[in-house]
């Protein structure tokens, strides 16, 4: 699809995402509507689908995060990542003190969950062993 096949004011969800640097490329940002991390209007969206001026994204990041964009500029060229930013309003609501105290504490993060490596099973052993003896 070339830009002389998208009607005036319009441009597909993807690209729109990676020029206004929300996601890093065009391929992030389509994995991510892929995977329905990207609503429009309260509605998953997919990668073709073209935006308008007054849409509101929902774009779910990592930790259960949620940031809420509403289209301000409709552009299809990249641009400089300060004026790609004036294209859009963050609307996201400040987290709560929950979540910030949550984010704190490594909440929603991998740190930790994994199985011990060697180092921590020989301990977690040489203190089994202790309590037993």
């Amino acid at each position: 699809m070339t830009p002389d096949d998208v009607p005036a004011g319009r441009v597909r969800l993807d690209v729109w995402l990676d020029v206004t640097c929300l996601f890093k490329t065009r391929s992030e940002a389509q994995r991510a509507c892929r995977n329905g991390k990207v609503e429009i209007n309260a509605q998953r969206a997919k990668p073709h689908r073209t935006v308008e001026v007054g849409d509101r994204l929902s774009v779910r990041r990592p930790q259960g995060r949620t940031q809420q964009v509403v289209i301000l500029v409709i552009a299809a060229q990249h641009l400089p990542k300060a004026d790609a930013r004036m294209l859009y309003e963050d609307v996201t609501p400040p987290p709560t003190p929950e979540e910030v105290e949550f984010r704190r504490m490594g909440g929603g993060s991998s740190r930790g969950t994994s199985a011990p490596d060697k180092r921590q099973r020989r301990e977690l052993q040489r203190l089994k062993r202790l309590q037993g003896a």
